[in-house]
């Protein structure tokens, strides 16, 4: 049997879906709060290191400017040259203008946990909605079923979408693809 989370959590279709998270903690009063250091997973730092390694082209362990911004868009972010730059030239101690793994990993660390978690699955639901229809329809869903591996019976993949179409049109819009997420069952 399978749900909608699991074509959700392949690889292939998601990674980063819920981001950073914060605890309420302190001295016992629920008024101040404190920022709980943020970690990789190991799934994240795994990624992390491949796009790492994917786009140190020379080898050589470093990266420079050029190589981060691919590296960067490869684990989702989109950013500019000017924006590598900086990055490395805030981070490089040498001033070779390169920077080593540990020092993209935390930076990567940093960019990660400053994503917003809604923002991040509208993403994901768009890897779904690829007509831009604004919903996941059947047609969809077999779409990614079986850009996974997936050999769904379309019964199977309808029953999916009733379980949680709460609107009862026979199609998943993004504000029930985001409660699917974060299992919000109240909608």
């Amino acid at each position: 049997s399978y749900s909608f989370c699991t074509l959700l959590v392949s690889p292939v279709a998601l990674f980063y879906i819920i981001m950073s998270r914060y605890t309420r903690g302190g001295t016992g009063t629920s008024s101040r709060l404190r920022k709980k250091r943020f970690e990789l997973s190991e799934e994240q730092r795994q990624e992390v290191r491949e796009a790492f390694e994917l786009f140190d082209t020379d080898k050589n362990g470093l990266i420079d400017a050029h190589e981060m911004k691919v590296a960067m868009r490869a684990l989702g972010f989109d950013v500019k040259k000017d924006e590598a730059v900086r990055l490395i030239e805030d981070s490089s101690t040498d001033g070779t203008q390169q920077i080593n793994m540990h020092t993209f990993t935390e930076i990567m660390t940093e960019k990660i946990s400053e994503r917003d978690p809604r923002d991040e699955m509208q993403r994901a639901f768009q890897l779904f909605d690829n007509d831009n229809t604004g919903k996941i329809s059947l047609k969809n869903l077999r779409r990614v079923a079986n850009d996974l591996g997936e050999n769904m019976a379309d019964d199977e993949l309808q029953a999916m979408i009733d379980e949680f179409d709460k609107d009862q049109d026979g199609e998943i819009n993004v504000d029930e693809f985001i409660n699917i997420m974060t299992n919000n069952d109240e909608f």
